[in-house]
């Protein structure tokens, strides 16, 4: 049988690093439209949810067809508030499924393509839990920290590797995907265990927005 695969479209409305930016007029479409597009064109996603403690974005979501079931309490959209909280917020309200997908608003260059080979892979692979990542700009093996005004390397090696292309390939979160088998993540409460999967995506689709700068750089690279 198809499994049933909930997305949820988490969006407070306290946004500091850059305020409002859920609804901020991105080529066209508030931010969160992207995202929301994305996941309705999805043909393994069975529902698709905001979660959100605020009108104006709810009011945003809605006229993109977009359930929100719930508005969500202001103690789960505190700076401090997690993403695991919303999630397992949302999985309090909406029983049956058999998988969640966390889809942040933030990626809006992530597309249904993305979305649905991620989670074909996950089916496919039978995974627990799978994660998005894209290649680093920046390796690990060339970051230090400063102690006593001195360097010390943040992973310790026995040479130094001067030659990029010597280099181990490293990667990072892009925060574009997240994808769970429901009675797994009620269980652990975290997208991140020691049987974590990875879905590498493309760096021209991996940008996070976190500040105007991000959001501009996302305005010139969509118009191309």
């Amino acid at each position: 049988m198809k499994p049933k695969i909930l997305a949820v479209i988490p969006a407070r409305g306290g946004s500091k690093g850059l305020p409002r930016k859920n609804v901020l007029n991105l080529n066209g479409k508030p931010l969160i439209g992207w995202t929301i597009e994305a996941a309705q064109q999805s043909k393994y996603i069975s529902k698709v949810i905001l979660s959100s403690d605020d009108e104006e974005i709810i009011e945003v979501a809605k006229r993109m067809r977009c359930e929100v079931p719930f508005t969500r309490p202001a103690s789960l959209a505190q700076d401090d508030s997690t993403s695991i909280d919303v999630v397992l917020h949302a999985l309090e309200y909406l029983e049956g499924f058999d998988y969640v997908v966390l889809l942040q608003p933030t990626s809006p260059l992530r597309n249904v393509e993305d979305i649905d080979t991620c989670i074909k892979y996950v089916l496919e692979k039978n995974m627990d839990i799978c994660v998005s990542v894209t290649e680093s700009d920046k390796s690990p093996f060339w970051m230090y920290w400063i102690k006593d005004e001195k360097l010390t390397p943040i992973l310790s090696q026995k040479q130094m590797i001067l030659r990029r292309q010597e280099l181990p390939i490293s990667y990072v979160l892009n925060g574009a995907i997240y994808v769970a088998k429901v009675s797994k993540f009620l269980d652990v409460k975290t997208f991140f265990t020691e049987d974590t999967h990875s879905f590498v995506m493309p760096k021209e689709r991996s940008l996070d927005i976190d500040d105007m700068n991000d959001f501009r750089l996302c305005e010139i690279l969509l118009k191309k």
